[in-house]
């Protein structure tokens, strides 16, 4: 039976054989929760995620604040556009201490491991703009930088998505051909490409499609779109 590090450089070798780099690790986490064991259990889970990261050879991973989970589903939550309210007696102010406090914690292991943590505009505390640069700005460590998705900002994008241009490591960019599943946006590409290149962003822009056209025919497209909205 093959060990887990076996299974992990088998990967590596696939991707290299096929011309495929492993840019980037996307992981779940929560840190916004007024149990400090349950905060801890999720510091102690992503360090785990940095460890495989290191071992895939992989130099940056998606980090996400996590959220106060009191909408009843992510449909409702998608109903509400993404906002929910605090738990009962908790507000944001308290959950923003957790979130800093957990990611300053994981910075050693980030930096002994080479990896670039990079904090998304999510749900919880990352879907604005403001929420996530308080957070980065806090933490104050060149191991914490911004994976920037174009689609989690749901009214007035570009300005948001330019507030978090400079920081910005690693973007996940969406696209919706044959219409989304919780929602649609019509992103305008150019755009957002002239907005990077003034931030002289030059990293990896990775496709995320999440539209119900079929595979063979939107990736294609959604390619397309992204060089020539970035090269």
């Amino acid at each position: 039976m093959a060990t887990r590090q076996g299974y992990l450089q088998s990967i590596k070798r696939r991707a290299f054989v096929n011309g495929l780099d492993l840019m980037g690790f996307s992981t779940h986490q929560g840190f916004v929760s007024p149990d400090p064991e349950e905060r801890k259990r999720n510091v102690e889970r992503t360090i785990h995620q940095m460890e495989l990261c290191y071992t895939l050879g992989i130099p940056t991973m998606r980090l996400n604040t996590g959220r106060w989970g009191t909408s009843e589903s992510f449909t409702a939550l998608m109903a509400n556009r993404g906002i929910e309210p605090a738990l009962e007696g908790y507000t944001d102010e308290d959950a923003f201490g957790w979130v800093i406090e957990a990611i300053e914690s994981l910075i050693p292991k980030a930096q002994e491991c080479g990896v670039l943590l990079g904090l998304e505009n999510h749900w919880g505390l990352g879907r604005t703009p403001e929420g996530v640069l308080r957070i980065v700005e806090a933490v104050d460590s060149p191991w914490l930088q911004i994976t920037l998705d174009t689609g989690n900002f749901l009214e007035d994008p570009y300005d948001k998505l330019e507030m978090l241009a400079s920081k910005t490591v690693l973007m996940q960019a969406k696209t919706y051909h044959g219409g989304g599943t919780w929602y649609t946006l019509d992103l305008d590409y150019p755009r957002i490409g002239e907005i990077m290149h003034r931030h002289d962003f030059a990293g990896w822009v990775s496709l995320e499609f999440e539209g119900k056209e079929g595979w063979e025919t939107a990736i294609p497209k959604s390619l397309k779109t992204l060089r020539n909205a970035f090269s």
